[in-house]
């Protein structure tokens, strides 16, 4: 496992590791743990004192965020088509089963979150969580980052936005609120499908979509305001008239402010563990693949277009409506009336630029 390169000292010495990346903890901080419990049986985690957490999105990027917080690398959802599979690969650790299993924890990420916020070089600006693996994955039941990364958001009034396909959110709602009352909060709840064999074996470690739109029930009916990133819509698998008219029905129901859909793109890393499991469940879908994706990581534009026309009817049928260019930064939300004013925050919609260049949350 390459900890070399993410030395502790390296602000100071200038030390760099193989690949170029600066040091982000010391060899000597990483304590090795695994727990002998259902729900952690054959997962390892690497518990790490960070030198940072407040993160600034690369210049390039096409996300409506500058600054991001990510407590964990890897994830246990085991999503099969996670492009956040490659960053697995800076630490010499696997991109398959290795990026499911092998769980990097940032034990001190909330007093790190609480130090930047109190930093006079800091400006307020809103933060993203969620947006490299979920911050709601299960290892979060244990280590419990997400309360103090919260707590010092809503004691520095400073907004933020969380994206996430788990649950345990849920925990955090009365922080949620307290927070929504003094800052800028918003949440989305990740669902592309609610075909229930798909969910099994493309993303066996997440909770049913079922029961993340109960999420979106239940912060809606505690005055939050939440949207649905609809992501990743599956060409060949889920992407059917009826499969995406269930989906968007099921959406609406729960009582999502907004639905964005957005395609599956395949980077590299993501794109060798999504094609080795299609190879083994739909063998006859790989040449299909190959074709649509045969420019690189993103679905052709004339195909992304049809799925956000496709959603957005489904979606005025049912009435909601997905975020559109003008409310990509904000929308209004019905008031609750212990907490006048909850404008939220929600994902960038795709139907503002459906091309190539379009750019799919990183925990996707």
């Amino acid at each position: 496992m390459r900890w070399d390169n993410l030395v502790e000292n390296a602000s100071t010495t200038g030390q760099t590791g193989p690949t170029g990346d600066i040091a982000l903890f010391g060899t000597d901080a990483v304590t090795t743990r695994t727990f002998d419990t259902p729900e952690f049986r054959g997962i390892t985690f690497h518990e790490i004192r960070a030198r940072s957490i407040v993160n600034r999105v690369p210049g390039a990027s096409r996300m409506p965020f500058e600054w991001t917080v990510n407590p964990y690398r890897g994830c246990t959802h085991a999503c099969v088509y996670c492009f956040a599979r490659k960053t697995h690969s800076y630490l010499d650790l696997d991109t398959g089963i290795g990026f499911d299993s092998q769980i990097v924890v940032k034990i001190n990420a909330p007093e790190l979150v609480r130090r930047q916020l109190g930093s006079r070089q800091w400006q307020g600006a809103h933060i993203a969580m969620g947006t490299n693996v979920d911050c709601y994955q299960r290892a979060e039941g244990r280590y419990r980052l997400m309360p103090g990364i919260i707590t010092a958001l809503r004691d520095h009034a400073n907004p933020f936005s969380i994206l996430t396909k788990g649950t345990l959110i849920l925990r955090d709602l009365e922080l949620l609120r307290e927070a929504a009352a003094v800052t800028e909060v918003g949440v989305s709840v990740s669902v592309g499908f609610v075909d229930q064999e798909l969910w099994r074996t493309v993303e066996p470690g997440t909770p049913s979509p079922e029961r993340r739109l109960d999420v979106v029930r239940a912060m809606s009916d505690n005055g939050i305001g939440c949207g649905v990133l609809m992501a990743p819509v599956i060409p060949f698998l889920g992407d059917g008239p009826d499969q995406l008219r269930a989906t968007v029905r099921a959406i609406a129901a729960a009582g999502a402010t907004s639905v964005t859909p957005l395609v599956l793109h395949l980077r590299p890393g993501a794109r060798e563990w999504f094609m080795a499991w299609l190879t083994r469940h739909h063998p006859h879908l790989v040449a299909r693949y190959e074709r649509l994706y045969a420019e690189g990581a993103y679905a052709p534009k004339w195909y992304q277009r049809r799925i956000t026309r496709q959603v957005h009817e489904l979606a005025d049928e049912f009435g909601i409506g997905p975020a559109s260019r003008a409310e990509a930064r904000r929308i209004t939300v019905p008031r609750d009336p212990d907490l006048p004013g909850l404008p939220i925050r929600p994902v960038r919609s795709a139907a503002a630029d459906p091309g190539p260049g379009a750019t799919q949350l990183t925990l996707l």
